[in-house]
């Protein structure tokens, strides 16, 4: 993952469009990716595991209607099995997602967002 402040996204999910709307309000670039056509790999969702604060709990949406309908236990299974899941079938991954790199943001949580985008501001301004 780079310093890039990459929003993983699906355009009907409502988190994804508020969070959306903020980042265009606010003026804030990000590099955008539909989260079913160009799903994070395992190697990125890996990346953002390790910026999560409460593990893969963090990351994948237990509640949807895909997980259930896939009847696992996540606790029989390994990293790389889940991990290699969630890139395979999406759906499985909360949303939106954003990161820089270095933090990471799930859902529409507008003191995470602005964060984020307060960070890049101080990154741009020190390549200036």
């Amino acid at each position: 993952m780079t310093n890039e402040l990459i929003f993983f996204t699906y355009p009907s999910c409502t988190s994804c469009r508020k969070t959306k709307s903020w980042l265009k309000e606010e003026h804030v670039d990000v590099e955008e990716r539909h989260l079913f056509r160009n799903a994070p790999t395992v190697d990125e969702l890996m990346e953002l595991l390790k910026l999560s604060t409460d593990g893969i709990e963090s990351l994948l949406a237990t509640r949807s209607q895909a997980f259930k309908d896939l009847g696992i236990d996540v606790d029989d299974m390994k990293l790389s099995e889940l991990l290699r899941l969630m890139s395979d079938n999406p759906k499985l991954l909360r949303r939106p997602i954003i990161t820089d790199g270095k933090q990471l943001v799930i859902g529409y949580d507008k003191p995470g967002l602005e964060t984020l985008a307060k960070r890049k501001a101080r990154l741009i301004a020190q390549v200036s």
